[in-house]
């Protein structure tokens, strides 16, 4: 198991819901925690809250805007200046906005390829890192369609294709690097609420009830539910390419098809 004490972890989108809850557990196990987040005054808050409850300086934060490469490279070094080091890297930030869908594919999918980039090239050993863990946050809806957000979906389902893909790359290449994905349920969090705003989901607002039907059949979980999720992924030194489903009744890893089924259809 890994031991956190002293190590080092980034978390994006880190100001509220799942990325408060990530960068607290992961304070509360040891580690320095670097927070990001585009909103600098919740995240300015949250690193003197954090200060005063776990000791001074464990928690910086930096203003950043996943979907900006240079603003992601710049804090990257930053943090390096400052820590010295990058252990854990978890790609929160997200948004559901089905209308400004190129937006949310941004900063939802092209977010965690930059982060996860970054962390990489900190971070494999060919490059004389120290290895580490990345983890990258999908949804259930990266599981299975979730029908009033299609384009939140795909982004889900390339998340944990690229989490899978670039975990194996790491086996292969021996970059000493574990890459997993979470795969939460509805989350007890403000991105709850984007499913009643018409401002975000745009012409599938017909299909609300639907999703609240949904919502009674998954009930939401709480972020320090899901927290413990991550804690998971990250300490257990067993799991690469792990993808975690966590629903109210429980959590499990996610067996994938070791092979493509053929299904006879008439062609």
């Amino acid at each position: 198991m890994m031991a956190l004490q002293g190590k080092v972890a980034v978390v994006t989108g880190a100001a509220q819901g799942l990325g408060k809850g990530f960068a607290e557990i992961l304070l509360q196990n040891g580690a320095k925690v670097a927070l990001l987040d585009i909103n600098e005054k919740a995240g300015k808050e949250l690193e003197t809250q954090f200060n005063e409850a776990y000791g001074a300086d464990r928690t910086h934060f930096y203003p950043v805007d996943v979907s900006s490469d240079q603003q992601f490279k710049d804090a990257f070094q930053k943090i390096l200046s400052k820590f010295g080091q990058v252990d854990i890297f978890c790609n929160n930030a997200g948004i559901i906005n089905e209308k400004q869908w190129e937006k949310t594919v941004s900063i939802n999918l092209c977010g965690v390829v930059r982060g996860t980039y970054l962390a990489l090239e900190h971070m494999k050993k060919e490059n004389g890192g120290q290895g580490g863990v990345i983890v990258n946050v999908a949804s259930l809806a990266g599981l299975g369609p979730l029908a009033q957000t299609p384009i939140y979906t795909a982004t889900k389902f390339g998340v944990v294709g690229f989490t899978r893909a670039l975990a194996l790359a790491s086996e292969v290449a021996n970059y000493g690097v574990r890459i997993n994905a979470m795969c939460p349920a509805f989350v007890r969090t403000p991105l709850i609420d984007s499913f009643n705003s018409e401002e975000q989901i745009g012409q599938f607002m017909g299909l609300a009830d639907f999703t609240r039907s949904l919502m009674e059949k998954f009930p939401s979980l709480e972020v320090e539910e899901v927290s413990k999720g991550l804690l998971l992924l990250v300490k257990d030194d067993s799991l690469n390419g792990a993808c975690l489903a966590m629903m109210r009744d429980g959590a499990g890893l996610v067996s994938f098809p070791k092979e493509i089924p053929k299904t006879p259809v008439a062609l």
